[in-house]
């Protein structure tokens, strides 16, 4: 699955390290985890998540995330 600009959620989402606020932070973390999924959609990162048994808020995250994929 990937975006209008052909670009795949895991990879989109390393892009956004200088982003202010919870996507950044996300990003941040996803660039530090050797097993991210880069070429993951939005659900293979909320399950990389649950693996990690990450706080709720990078799970909300991911949906602001996700919307913003998406609107790019």
């Amino acid at each position: 699955m990937t975006n209008d600009q052909g670009e795949t959620f895991g990879g989109w989402l390393l892009q956004q390290k200088d982003r202010e606020g919870w996507v950044g932070d996300l990003a941040k973390a996803a660039r530090s985890d050797p097993k991210f999924p880069k070429a993951g959609d939005p659900e293979a990162v909320r399950g990389r998540l649950r693996e990690m048994m990450a706080e709720g808020d990078m799970f909300e995250a991911v949906d602001d995330a996700e919307s913003a994929w998406l609107s790019s």
